[in-house]
């Protein structure tokens, strides 16, 4: 696959499942937020496609979230929602 400017080649093909790493502080509702915000872009997306572990002080929480992405644009939409999200620490 190529880019859309036909100068190298993609490094993902799309459509395709993606995982996106975000973590965070300990805190109620952490999944439900990021689950929320994901589903503003991609609305199939559910609690079934997320899985938590919590850091061994159990001060934070890591997601990996599988997101369904269509394009680069709908992907890169994802990020940003995500990481403006001020309770995110950092996502991958």
């Amino acid at each position: 696959m190529v880019d859309q400017d036909n100068s190298k080649p993609a490094l993902i093909d799309f459509p395709c499942d993606f995982p996106i790493k975000v973590m965070g502080e300990m805190q109620d509702g952490f999944a439900d937020i990021i689950i929320g915000l994901i589903q503003t872009v991609q609305p199939t997306f559910t609690a079934a496609h997320v899985s938590m572990r919590a850091s061994s002080g159990g001060k934070y929480i890591s997601l990996t979230c599988q997101v369904h992405v269509a394009s680069q644009d709908q992907l890169d939409a994802v990020y940003r929602l995500i990481s403006a999200h001020p309770l995110v620490k950092f996502s991958l």
